[in-house]
């Protein structure tokens, strides 16, 4: 039997809540979560490396890794683009995880077009499931992906963190959220 994965939790305040930082050894990430949402986390961890196939201690993420997620809230929108990131899941969704960190900040594109940027055109539905068990989220930019109305669908963090995140990296007509209105839609 292999030792557990021992991954280190960091917690981090940003403007939009205190962000949980799970890392490797190594320093990649392999989770990224808000603290309110964290059994969901705790869920796709286990999904991703079965039960009892990690460790969880409470650690500092490496300074590199938090100097990153720092500055990118911090308004340095491309500081987080080459933090490395290891993660568990499916073939189908590492491809869906690796296309989301070529959308690039600032722009938004459907699930519909995403599906087809991976070759597979009909399997919107999938992509749509793959984006919503993204264990990484910010650093591989789930929320980068709307609806094909241009609407504002699922994010796991909240559709009040999605806007605020569009917002802060200039998706034009969106608006910052303020003042903890940070629903689980």
């Amino acid at each position: 039997m292999r030792d557990p994965l021992a991954l280190a939790l960091d917690r981090m305040e940003t403007p939009v809540g205190e962000l949980l930082a799970v890392t490797d050894a190594a320093g990649c990430l392999r989770a990224v979560d808000w603290t309110d949402f964290e059994p969901r986390m705790l869920r796709l961890l286990r999904l991703h490396y079965g039960e009892g196939g990690f460790r969880l201690s409470p650690a500092p993420a490496p300074a590199t890794v938090r100097a990153a997620l720092r500055a990118y809230f911090e308004g340095a929108l491309d500081a987080i683009d080459g933090l490395a990131v290891a993660t568990g899941g499916t073939a189908f969704q590492r491809r869906v995880w690796d296309e989301l960190r070529r959308i690039p900040c600032g722009t938004t594109i459907s699930y519909r077009e995403l599906a087809g940027r991976i070759g597979r055109p009909a399997a919107v539905r999938a992509v749509g499931l793959a984006n919503g068990a993204n264990p990484v989220g910010v650093v591989v930019p789930c929320h980068r992906v709307i609806g094909a109305n241009g609407s504002l669908t699922g994010y796991g963090g909240g559709i009040g963190r999605k806007r605020w995140l569009l917002a802060h990296e200039r998706v034009a007509g969106l608006q910052p959220v303020t003042g903890g209105l940070f629903d689980r839609s």
